[in-house]
């Protein structure tokens, strides 16, 4: 399981905007500089127009505090500049991580086989000859015990046919005859009536 850690990044600010045209005209975004610069020379920017937000990354954390505290809900060009400490989201262990071998079978192409592991060896086939020499003997017309029964259970008797019309247990075929199959009649398809318009 992992866990879902939410940290606050004490060297960054985030800028909520609602001056779009800040982004586009670059006095204002150096006079927006120039606000966070008084705080920390070394501070950098950058700007996401999109989302109308600018992260400021100071070089210490007070530096970043102090301008929170100073610039928060304040005016700039007519409009409020809100400041919020950058988020950072920890999801269990910050490195990524292998995934875990029952997981592996995933991946295309498969991973290296574990160390010290062999190819098994094909077993040879087993021939069973007592079973091939009681087929042999199975005679047709004969029938032939596989499994006596008990009080409790029931025998096992296998009866051979004698020829291909026994198995179809046809009472009415004559010999070197066979019944045609029955055919299958397609249902008819009801008559089309036209709806009436009204």
């Amino acid at each position: 399981m992992h866990l879902k850690s939410v940290k606050f990044n004490p060297f960054c600010l985030v800028a909520s905007l609602e001056d779009l045209d800040m982004f586009n005209r670059p006095e204002s975004r150096a006079r927006f500089e120039e606000l966070f610069r008084a705080f920390d020379g070394e501070a950098t920017f950058q700007f996401f127009k999109s989302f109308r937000r600018v992260r400021i990354t100071f070089s210490n954390a007070l530096a970043a505090a102090e301008a929170r505290a100073k610039l928060h809900k304040s005016d700039f060009n007519g409009r409020e500049v809100r400041l919020y400490f950058a988020q950072s989201v920890h999801i269990g262990s910050p490195r990524l991580e292998p995934p875990k071998p029952e997981k592996q079978f995933l991946l295309s192409p498969p991973p290296s086989p574990p160390v010290g592991w062999e190819q098994a060896q094909d077993t040879t086939p087993v021939i069973n000859y007592d079973l091939l020499c009681a087929i042999t003997r199975l005679g047709p017309g004969e029938k032939y015990e596989l499994h006596s029964g008990t009080p409790t259970t029931p025998s096992v008797v296998v009866h051979v046919c004698e020829s291909d019309q026994d198995s179809s247990g046809g009472e009415d075929d004559t010999v070197g005859f066979r019944r045609p199959r029955p055919r299958i009649v397609q249902t008819r398809r009801p008559d089309y009536v036209t709806a009436l318009v009204q």
